[in-house]
């Protein structure tokens, strides 16, 4: 399907408000009120999120304040084919030498460390990890490892119709798709690029190919984007879509200011003008997203809240930058390289200590917002989402 006829889809089903998944697939994000899960199935999924887990979790990867990281995100590179304002300083970054970045083998092999010690959920992420020429063989090498449940990517889309059915076949299970704007023009002024066409079409493949739903990344921005929210919310009504409005974050070089932020209460506050039937969903625990749906919605709506409300308490996450270094916390500037650990030859319970001591040192909460934009970090990019 060309890309120009998509858009003219995507945009009749914003406008006629049709209810129409149209993968076909059934919506499995359940209605507010309905009582087809039974009791037994909500307080075993409840016990899981509440950290009761059937087997001992992993000392390593738990931290001084009892948090269990399950959940690992993996750069596979610095480079990416867009230059979006919030993640790249307009005039680039200096690249990691290839020799210092992470090989396939060295990723895989962290992977399974990881993985072994209670990881059941990796999501690659970088720079833009659809571009890294292995990525299908990269997912397909993951999904082999046993107790590794959920295998996600977060993509800006512009190859993914290309490479999803691959990428499906190889075993990954959960995609996000960066979008900040429904206008072509308009998504040429924020990523710097074209391409407005080849995201909805990777979109579109997605439900196509059944995935429900299909997360899609849309980072607010005053004086900007936020005149859209409402267009965005509109397409959950046809389309198993979560998009999901993140509030704007200071990283270096994207020149954050307080005043281009919209708060979750603010966007919620216009979403409710709109839609005063608007319902919260449940909540996993360990979740970064506040849930919503419009009753008769296909999709749904989620705020990522990290600048108004955090969610340090239960934060289950940890981070592998493409040069192999160990993030605990997306905001903190503490880094441990496992690269050079891995080159120097350590065993896994060296690994393991190392990583353990990291983790230990993970702070109760990050900086507040004001601090974090005074503070050294890697711009986005470098960082992998």
């Amino acid at each position: 399907m060309a890309a120009r006829q998509l858009s003219q889809i995507l945009w009749r089903v914003l406008r006629s408000g049709t209810r129409s998944c149209s993968s076909g697939a059934p919506v499995t994000q359940p209605l507010p009120g309905d009582t087809s899960r039974s009791a037994a199935e909500e307080l075993s999924r409840r016990k899981h999120f509440l950290g009761e887990p059937m087997t001992p979790f992993s000392t390593f990867l738990t931290d001084s304040f009892g948090r269990r990281h399950n959940y690992l995100r993996i750069s596979l590179t610095e480079k990416c084919n867009l230059r979006c304002q919030y993640c790249m300083p307009e005039e680039g970054i200096p690249l990691t030498p290839k020799a210092d970045l992470l090989t396939t083998e060295e990723i895989l092999a962290l992977a399974r460390l990881f993985v072994k010690e209670g990881i059941d959920k990796i999501r690659l992420t970088g720079g833009e990890p659809l571009i890294r020429p292995d990525v299908v063989n990269i997912v397909a090498q993951l999904h082999q490892l046993e107790g590794l449940r959920t295998i996600g990517i977060t993509t800006n889309g512009i190859s993914l119709a290309r490479l999803l059915p691959q990428l499906q076949k190889a075993g990954l299970s959960a995609i996000n798709i960066s979008l900040d704007t429904l206008v072509p023009a308009k998504f040429e002024f924020i990523v710097r690029r074209k391409g407005f066409h080849k995201v909805m079409e990777g979109i579109h493949k997605a439900i196509e190919l059944g995935y429900n739903p299909v997360k899609v990344n849309c980072v607010v921005m005053r004086g900007l984007n936020e005149d859209e929210l409402l267009d965005f919310v509109a397409l959950t009504k046809g389309l198993p879509l979560d998009v999901r409005f993140i509030e704007y974050m200071p990283f270096d070089g994207n020149k954050w200011n307080f005043k281009k932020m919209v708060s979750y209460k603010e966007m919620l506050d216009t979403v409710r003008q709109q839609w005063p039937e608007l319902e919260k969903l449940p909540e996993e625990e360990s979740s970064t997203a506040k849930a919503f749906k419009i009753p008769g919605f296909c999709g749904q709506i989620s705020f990522i809240t990290s600048m108004s409300e955090h969610f340090c308490g239960t934060c289950n996450r940890l981070r592998i930058t493409a040069d192999g270094n160990l993030k605990v916390c997306l905001f903190g500037n503490s880094e441990v390289s496992l690269r050079d650990h891995l080159r120097a030859g350590a065993s896994e319970e060296e690994l393991l200590r190392i990583i353990g001591a990291a983790v230990g040192r993970k702070k109760q909460q990050h900086a507040g917002m004001f601090n974090i934009s005074q503070m050294k970090n890697r711009p986005m990019i470098l960082i992998g989402g």
